[in-house]
């Protein structure tokens, strides 16, 4: 697998603490006239989208991602990140008059969160073809479809299917304001579809799907798990979990599930089993759930290897280490 782009979200996160618990403040009687506000501990502002994160961190591995997204002139300094780490984002839309999205997120001491999301020049996301992409790097292997603009996901993915390219589902966030129908038509056909546990019973409940029909629509799904892991159900064979990688503590979930994406996603760029794509994903969410920030984490090949080792053993790593070249 040569060719792997990520159509999905750019933007800057402003990431806040808050020492207590949300539940505190929240009285459940009084939902419908909900006015509170908490005192934060720190700001932290950090690049971000899923898009960007998944980039980020599939380059870690020595792929280069083809970016699709849509920003605002305020790119520069984040464009120029991505790209020093291995990201090509000659593909990003330029916006003349929006700013680049911005990921407003506060964590409470139980690593609840409470976000806002301004979707800025993402909208014209919408206005990138993907053809125009495959004909300056080649034919594209895999089209990761993230949450971004809905009109974008939508044209991105029937463009995909149009042309016979691979693509994996990733809805994610977009999940609570889409409908039923658009998300039939964002996951059907699908290679692969990637979600968390809450998010892949949304699906079920927003389509109206059996857990089998929804399987009759993808080839491969992919659900992460928190603690717990992740699990890969694939129709007609035995549902394989796999738990999670070990870590030192919670600093920020933030990212987490991205880099999840971006460690398996690497993992099929290599030609990987799905069991251990997922050992990969777990392993280096377990370096970004360690840190502030969705792409902050120090990445060393030998560091992440004996991490993988140490949790998997090292029969994986060695198969890690002969796909990965």
């Amino acid at each position: 697998m040569q060719n792997i782009c990520v159509s999905a979200s750019v933007a800057t996160d402003h990431l806040m603490t808050f020492s207590g618990k949300f539940s505190d403040s929240l009285l459940p009687e009084e939902l419908a006239n909900l006015s509170v506000s908490f005192l934060v501990d720190n700001l932290e502002i950090r690049r971000g989208g899923v898009g960007g994160n998944i980039a980020f961190a599939l380059a870690q591995f020595g792929v280069r991602p083809v970016l699709v997204s849509a920003v605002g002139q305020d790119f520069a300094d984040y464009g120029s990140w991505l790209e020093r780490h291995g990201v090509d984002i000659e593909s990003i839309r330029i916006s003349e008059e929006l700013h680049t999205a911005r990921f407003v997120c506060t964590t409470d001491q139980n690593a609840n969160q409470i976000a806002t999301f301004y979707a800025g020049a993402m909208s014209e996301s919408r206005l990138v073809e993907l053809q125009p992409v495959a004909d300056r790097v080649g034919p594209l292997d895999l089209v990761l479809i993230g949450a971004t603009d809905p009109v974008a996901m939508e044209r991105h993915t029937q463009e995909c299917r149009e042309r016979g390219i691979a693509f994996a589902a990733d809805p994610s966030q977009q999940l609570s304001f889409l409908d039923g129908d658009s998300i039939r038509r964002l996951i059907s056909d699908a290679k692969y579809l990637f979600s968390n546990e809450y998010e892949s019973a949304l699906i079920l409940k927003k389509t109206g799907w059996t857990e089998e029909e929804l399987l009759d629509q993808v080839e491969i799904q992919v659900t992460t798990l928190g603690d717990k892991g992740s699990r890969i159900k694939i129709k007609g064979s035995q549902t394989v979990e796999i738990p999670a990688c070990s870590v030192s503590g919670v600093v920020d979930p933030t990212g987490v599930g991205d880099a999840f994406r971006g460690g398996f996603i690497a993992g099929l760029a290599a030609g990987c089993k799905l069991e251990d794509c997922a050992r990969m994903g777990s392993t280096l969410a377990a370096f970004v759930i360690e840190s502030v920030g969705t792409q902050e984490y120090t990445f060393d090949r030998d560091v992440y290897l004996n991490r993988l080792e140490a949790n998997y053993g090292a029969e994986v790593r060695e198969r890690v280490v002969q796909a990965w070249v």
